[in-house]
């Protein structure tokens, strides 16, 4: 700097006005041109900055929706299964002979056996809900992103539909109506002893049931919608996975 200074001055005092104004427009134009230097050096650093937030967000989510596939997997074929074990029941009530009520029978038409679905939320609801939602470039995750947490909520909802269903009013139709003794004597006790304590079950009365036919119905009809859900659940989610492992590979 004292060397720019030190040549101002002397132009000034020879009187070069010409030159010292060429000088002065270029010692402008070099300090500009490091200003833009430096202002693109430091830009260029939080672009890396915020891309390596940007794949750590996308492993995060990658991870989780991973997980929530394998889980919707099995979850697809569990509502598939319990939808054939209903229609089976149904079947036997429509059955125009008298059944005949075999132990498979037996088990089928009392089943209250559910298990929750409880699939990931963590990663993506923490995107949602965070500045983590600014450091993704890509429209089309965010669109998929923003509308993902809507998607499990409806799944969640479901699912407790179901379990309302099964657990305050199946249930209680069956109890009616079987003993529970008779889901006991699938453990590990002694049949016989079993057998002293038991108080007859009526299985034709609970086919008759209204009660217990229109909680069947219902629950055959929720459990659908479910399956439905759930395949469009996990199409969604491999679909924001697809996208996801495209941003780490770029």
């Amino acid at each position: 700097m004292k060397l720019f200074r030190k040549i101002r001055k002397n132009l000034l005092v020879t009187g070069k006005i010409r030159t010292y104004l060429i000088y002065a427009l270029g010692e402008i134009l070099l300090i500009v041109i490091g200003v833009l230097i430096a202002w693109k050096i430091n830009n260029l650093n939080e672009l890396r900055k915020n891309r390596i937030v940007e794949l750590k967000i996308y492993q995060s989510l990658n991870e989780e929706l991973n997980a929530n596939m394998v889980l919707l997997d099995a979850s697809i074929a569990s509502y598939t299964k319990n939808t054939q074990a209903i229609e089976n029941t149904i079947d036997i009530i429509m059955a125009e002979k008298e059944p005949q009520f075999d132990t498979d029978e037996k088990i089928g038409i009392i089943n209250v056996a559910y298990k929750p679905t409880q699939l990931h939320t963590g990663a993506i609801n923490s995107v949602n809900t965070t500045n983590k939602f600014e450091f993704i470039e890509s429209a089309l995750l965010k669109d998929l992103i923003t509308a993902y947490p809507n998607d499990l909520d409806s799944f969640e909802n479901q699912e407790s539909k179901i379990e309302n269903i099964i657990v305050n009013r199946l249930q209680p139709a069956i109890e009616k109506h079987i003993s529970l003794i008779d889901i006991l004597t699938k453990r590990e006790f002694k049949v016989n002893r079993v057998q002293t304590f038991t108080v007859e079950s009526n299985y034709a009365e609970l086919l008759k049931s209204r009660e217990y036919q229109n909680c069947l119905v219902d629950r055959l009809l929720q459990t659908e919608i479910q399956l439905t859900n759930a395949k469009s659940l996990r199409e969604k989610t491999q679909t924001i996975a697809f996208q996801l492992n495209k941003e780490l590979v770029n």
